[in-house]
């Protein structure tokens, strides 16, 4: 107990917040850290649970006044049948009851009522890919490994052997819960809990299908293949509707969520639909001008660098960029700095060639000295 949070602090209000500020708060970030919203991130798991933790006991009126008097020490840490112990992540078991009661009766991917044996929406799956700089440009397909739950082709998602009854669990009556009411120094207690007889399906399955073993889904492993659009970007995820884990009572799939990596480029850097490049010119390129092929991820495309290019000096050519990923008609554009390259190692022909160059050239041809002669006079004026 003395390693956790202030429960107000969890949920980012006030000591004195009222009831409609606690479910506010709440809603923001159950949503913020749902495990939907977050698939793996084992953080926003550990947040999740704390969030619902400290709103079990801030919602209800009783609990939140034993609480406020006596800290996480106090009797109230008794009454939740353990908030932290939210085992069976696969398919949220558990959190039903917050969910309803918070957001009218289901959430992301919680199909809807408290009702453990109504439809539950699969959990969705993750796959990460890999690709180049240049098929994330221009569009790709991947070919990706799943494993995932199918429904039983023995027992058609049963969990029975065929032609053996399914019968409705007489503890439960078939909700897949149960209530039960405990004595505390303040009074009987009544809590629902999942059913420990059929822990939480709402059925009885006497005999078990020998394939699935009750389950009423067998684990395979299928490859599919992958469309990744034009223009996708590092760390941008494809959703595939209806390709993740299947659903339970008649429940919905879940999704199947792609995770793109993109691998950088050797030349080009990306923002956006933009891309940038460093090309380097020559002394001489740049202070006569020159008509140079501009490496694009297409063909180069020919560019006059103007005479007295200066080192840095950036220049846009239009439509050489990245495809926007939802309007083929559009792309970015090709952002190309000039990298002015002094020689080194020169000959004795070369050294007295500019030597003469210096003797003819004038202040009024290089600006950033002239403006610095021009401020340094008028310092010492």
């Amino acid at each position: 107990m003395a390693n956790k949070r202030d429960y107000y602090e969890v949920l980012g209000v006030e000591k004195g917040a009222d009831e409609a500020t606690i479910k506010k708060a709440y809603r923001q970030l159950a949503k913020k850290y749902h495990p939907d919203v977050n698939p793996g991130d084992k953080s926003a798991e550990e947040k999740f649970k704390e969030v619902n933790e400290a709103y079990q006991v801030l919602s209800n009126p009783e609990k939140r006044a034993q609480y406020d008097q006596f800290g996480h020490d106090g009797p109230q840490a008794g009454f939740g049948g353990g908030y932290g112990d939210f085992s069976g992540f696969g398919g949220f078991g558990g959190f039903e009851d917050i969910f309803s009661s918070v957001f009218g009766g289901g959430f992301g991917g919680f199909g809807g009522g408290t009702r453990r044996n109504g439809p539950i929406q699969g959990d969705d799956l993750r796959a990460d890919i890999t690709i180049s700089f240049e098929e994330a440009a221009l569009g790709c397909e991947k070919e990706i490994k799943l494993v995932k739950d199918e429904e039983c082709p023995t027992c058609h998602g049963t969990g029975a052997k065929p032609g053996v009854k399914v019968d409705t669990c007489p503890n439960c009556q078939g909700t897949g819960q149960e209530r039960v009411v405990s004595n505390t120094p303040f009074g009987r207690i009544q809590n629902v809990r999942t059913c420990s007889r059929c822990r939480g399906a709402g059925k009885i399955i006497t005999e078990p299908c020998d394939k699935c073993h009750g389950r009423g889904k067998v684990r395979v492993s299928k490859r599919r293949t992958v469309k990744v659009p034009a223009g996708i970007d590092n760390g941008q995820v494809m959703t595939i509707h209806g390709e993740g884990e299947p659903g339970e009572q008649g429940g919905a799939p879940g999704n199947l969520l792609i995770v793109v990596n993109v691998k950088p480029h050797a030349l080009f850097k990306r923002d956006g639909y933009d891309l940038y490049i460093d090309m380097p010119l020559t002394f001489t390129q740049a202070a006569l001008g020159a008509k140079l092929d501009v490496p694009t991820l297409g063909k180069p495309v020919p560019y006059d660098f103007p005479e007295g290019t200066q080192p840095g000096q950036m220049f846009r050519i239009r439509g050489a960029g990245i495809q926007f990923l939802r309007d083929k008609d559009r792309k970015g554009d090709l952002y190309v700095t000039a990298m002015v390259e002094i020689p080194k190692k020169l000959t004795k022909q070369q050294r007295e060639l500019l030597r003469q160059f210096e003797d003819t050239a004038t202040n009024s041809q290089y600006e950033k000295k002239k403006s610095f002669l021009d401020t340094l006079k008028g310092l010492f004026r």
